[in-house]
């Protein structure tokens, strides 16, 4: 307890007694009998061959429960297993080679490393730090190519993260970094630690092929990653059609039926080849394992086609659908809920453009707006 904070009174004897206050704060004064402790208590860690000279190995973590002017800053020094100059620790705890190594030469050193905190009289503390040398990496980095599916309301586009890479080294000890050309970070960005693929606002319609790859620290390697956008039109959500999927999740659907549903979808609803199908959104049904697709179609000439022509269209074509994936419902009007009677049921769509959704797989990822059904009855 770094203090205490006392209300005295004083009463007098007096008829009637009269009295004061007053505050008394207490500090204490912190005496420097912690010494620093090290998080974990002893260390293990590797190093790879041939790596350059300043090459991080290892932070080292100190604390102390002394007041802070007790505390740090923390000198630390390399007491032993340091005679040949192998490594240096800096200010900051950083354990960093001074040389390059070779696995030949030597497998495996023990440094004792000491950390004194900043207080009078200095408390010190020690542990123990294994390094292991290994063989550098002998294999590439292997990446899986991702295509990316963005929806977006026209030139409403917020940005965010719209896919994940997905890469792996056999190399057990190869830490992965991940870059973009430079020439592309107006419009997207890569995380450089998970692969992590982020958009900026504003993207336009069309088609972007990001000059991405993936490095261990020796081989780097390309991954082709494709973006598509495209921009939703007001009449789309006019003319939309819901099908509803039965026990499927936004993930599977995007990574294992999406393309094999929308090449049979087009097969199913297409008048002519030139004829457009456009997937605005999907989203899960609240409170259910159902999955709802909106989509829209458009033809060669500019228009749309009705929902009624579309909804008979895949009331014909329904069990062919079904050999790709389970089907619940198809909607047009999602009345539930609601008795209109002799009124007539009025459904319309909306659209959040700066609430996405992302479905990300290893191999596809779908970036869509958050849709809301109304219904309402009119006369």
């Amino acid at each position: 307890i770094s203090g205490y904070s006392l209300v005295v009174q004083a009463r007098d004897s007096g008829t009637p007694p009269l009295s004061s206050s007053v505050t008394v704060n207490v500090d204490i004064s912190d005496v420097n009998d912690n010494s620093p402790v090290f998080t974990p208590a002893n260390y293990t860690a590797v190093i790879q061959e041939n790596k350059p000279v300043g090459t991080s190995i290892l932070q080292l973590v100190v604390t102390d429960k002394d007041s802070f002017h007790n505390g740090p800053p923390f000198t630390f020094t390399i007491l032993t297993g340091n005679e040949e100059e192998e490594f240096t620790l800096d200010p900051h705890g950083v354990l960093r080679s001074a040389v390059i190594f070779k696995h030949m030469v030597s497998t495996e050193y023990v440094l004792c490393v000491q950390a004194k905190d900043s207080g009078k009289p200095q408390q010190v503390s020690h542990t123990y730090v294994q390094v292991r040398v290994i063989e550098e990496s002998i294999h590439k980095p292997t990446a899986i190519p991702l295509e990316i599916f963005i929806v977006t309301m026209e030139d409403d586009f917020p940005g965010g993260v719209i896919g994940k890479i997905h890469a792996t080294d056999q190399d057990v000890y190869d830490v992965l970094t991940y870059t973009l050309k430079t020439e592309q970070k107006s419009l997207f960005k890569v995380n450089s630690h998970d692969g992590k693929i982020i958009a900026l606002g504003g993207l336009d319609n069309g088609k972007y092929v990001l000059n991405v790859s993936v490095s261990d620290g020796r081989f780097q390697v390309p991954i082709d990653v494709v973006v598509h956008v495209e921009q939703l039109l007001q009449e789309m959500l006019q003319n939309a059609v819901t099908i509803r999927f039965e026990n499927v999740s936004p993930e599977d659907f995007v990574g294992l039926h999406m393309h094999g549903f929308r090449r049979t979808l087009r097969n199913a609803v297409l008048s002519q080849k030139q004829d457009s199908l456009h997937i605005i959104s999907i989203q899960p049904v609240a409170g259910s394992g159902q999955l709802d697709m909106l989509f829209a179609v458009q033809m060669h000439s500019g228009g749309f086609y009705k929902p009624a022509y579309l909804i008979q269209k895949l009331a014909n074509a329904r069990r062919h659908l079904e050999n790709v994936i389970r089907i619940s419902a198809i909607l047009e009007k999602n009345c539930s809920g609601l008795d209109c009677q002799e009124q007539h049921c009025e459904q319309s769509l909306s659209i959040d453009s700066h609430s996405l959704m992302t479905y990300s797989t290893a191999r596809i990822s779908f970036v869509c707006p958050r849709f809301y059904r109304n219904v309402r009855c009119m006369c």
